[in-house]
């Protein structure tokens, strides 16, 4: 199989390669994002409440992840360029039933189809460009992987929120027809199966694994859905189905170590690199997926962006990016990844704690640099941590290690994400009930706020009809400024995240080049 590695070489350029690639990759990634700023139309569309809005997004990431862990399988039955195809096909039909869709259930089941599709994409791409490159130069490989990844979330809330403030918020998936496409006529033309990833017919399938498999993500999913409306472990039902979901990744881990037709290969775990590695990926998407979630929500209610000014202040993250993943492309194989993902971390960290001292009376500046420096800190990070993390691999082990890698990403978008919901809505009641008690009339400053405001609506207004509009108008403003602190904590707690995993990141090893552009991949620190 060594030998195979060394020997196989695409017949097609690696950049024409990487064209096919990165537009399907892109589309994919920009799905998970692009619905973010239409949420508030959507669901007023749908008829539904903000958290049950969430699904849209939670739902697709967790039913992409479902299949994630079977790519490997579904490659070898299938040959990995036509499961490609197939995945990209089935990503566009499901984006069109999107559009159509006329009530959040098809909504949901059109995005889970959409997910499912979807879900192989990436960890397919992602191993194609790890192998259409010289190791030597799979940092290369994994920043233009980045530059869709990283940017393709950022353009989705600028994107969808032009669409939608234009046309409606159905465009916002009919657009992935033309563009699916295109990606699968490209991937037919340029992409081929090395020996070890063509089609080898029906494989053995570990049924019960995949069954485990499915009970866990789709338990998971209704916890992270439901929870929050049901108060979470009040509610009986929600702990059995948490009880349910932790028995069942528990049997699934178990069957795949122990089974020899698993789904997933676990012993690539033994690669200390990829096991932290992936472990931070986990915990940088949680708070990629969940900044990017609530984002156009604050500027939405509490400042009153439409969903264009939304996308449009959140897109110089995309910028940070970009500058970042140029960086790394051109100076990055001559710097130590660990610092780089440290100083991307940093990034992180400070530009989230920025957003944790914003109030209402500010300007789009201090939106755009924060934004800035966190999509400077994300190409920093992800780039450098997924080559560190996959660098020391084997050819033969990227698929498999790609699916694990990515399904371990969306996990973490998923809960962050359903987290930071929950956080939002609670934290809004917490600061309101401590703030309530200074609406008092034993309180000068509001006395003095109710007269004056009273004042000026008496002019319109009977003088009782004034007072309880001064008053309704002042506990107005305390919901405001509740929710406003309720942002404020989930974006100090992104900072105080991304700061605090730093030191894992020396606990991986450096992997080391020789000069002829063949890497010993067994000579590490």
């Amino acid at each position: 199989m060594a030998n195979e590695e060394q020997e196989w070489k695409s017949p097609h350029n690696p950049w024409l390669i990487t064209a096919a690639v990165m537009l399907a990759v892109f589309i994919f990634v920009l799905d998970s994002t692009i619905a973010n700023v239409a949420l508030p139309h959507m669901a007023g569309s749908f008829s539904a409440s903000q958290d049950e809005a969430m699904w849209i997004l939670t739902s697709y990431l967790i039913a992409s992840g479902i299949i994630l862990p079977s790519v490997a399988w579904f490659s070898n039955v299938f040959g990995r360029k036509a499961f490609f195809i197939t995945c990209i096909l089935i990503f566009t039909f499901a984006s069109v039933l999107c559009g159509l869709s006329t009530s959040l259930d098809t909504m949901l089941v059109s995005r889970i189809i959409q997910g499912i599709g979807g879900g192989a994409m990436l960890p397919i791409a992602q191993a194609i460009m790890m192998e259409s490159f010289p190791k030597e130069q799979r940092g290369v490989a994994m920043s233009i992987f980045a530059l869709g990844v990283v940017t393709a979330p950022v353009i989705g809330p600028l994107l969808g929120g032009w669409i939608t403030d234009n046309y409606s918020w159905n465009w916002i998936f009919f657009i992935n027809l033309p563009f699916g496409l295109l990606a699968a006529t490209l991937a037919n033309s340029f992409i081929e199966d090395p020996p070890y990833a063509q089609k080898k017919g029906l494989q053995k399938i570990d049924y019960v694994g995949f069954g485990f498999l499915i009970v866990w993500l789709v338990s998971l999913q209704v916890v992270l859905d439901k929870g929050q409306n049901a108060d979470w472990f009040n509610a009986q039902w929600i702990c059995w189905l948490s009880v349910v979901s932790i028995i069942s990744m528990i049997c699934f881990v178990i069957s795949q170590l122990k089974n020899k037709d698993s789904i997933i290969d676990l012993s690539i775990f033994r690669d200390r690199n990829f096991a932290i590695g992936s472990s931070l990926l986990m915990i940088v998407n949680a708070v990629l997926y969940s900044s990017i979630a609530i984002m156009p929500l604050f500027l939405q209610s509490l400042l009153g962006y439409t969903a264009y000014l939304s996308g449009f202040a959140t897109m110089p993250r995309g910028v940070g990016s970009l500058t970042a993943v140029l960086f790394t492309a051109i100076a990055g194989h001559k710097l130590d990844a660990r610092f780089l993902v440290t100083a991307g971390l940093s990034c992180i960290g400070i530009s989230s704690l920025m957003f944790g001292f914003l109030s209402l009376d500010i300007s789009m500046f201090n939106i755009v640099l924060p934004n800035v420096i966190m999509g400077f800190g994300l190409g920093l990070t992800i780039v450098p941590l997924t080559t560190l993390s996959l660098v020391t691999l084997d050819n033969h082990k990227m698929t498999n290690a790609s699916g694990i890698q990515n399904l371990m990403k969306n996990i973490g978008g998923a809960i962050g994400t359903s987290i930071v919901n929950t956080l939002l809505i609670r934290n809004a009641q917490k600061h309101q009930f401590l703030m309530v008690g200074h609406l008092s009339p034993l309180n000068p400053v509001f006395k003095y706020k109710v007269a004056s405001t009273q004042a000026a609506l008496s002019t319109y207004m009977h003088a009782t009809v004034a007072e309880q509009k001064a008053n309704y108008l002042m506990y107005g403003e305390l919901l405001k400024q509740s929710n406003l602190w309720s942002y404020i904590d989930a974006f100090r707690i992104f900072g105080i995240l991304g700061l605090c995993i730093i030191p894992f990141l020396f606990l991986m090893k450096k992997p080391r080049f020789d000069k002829n552009a063949s890497a010993d991949m067994s000579a590490l620190h």
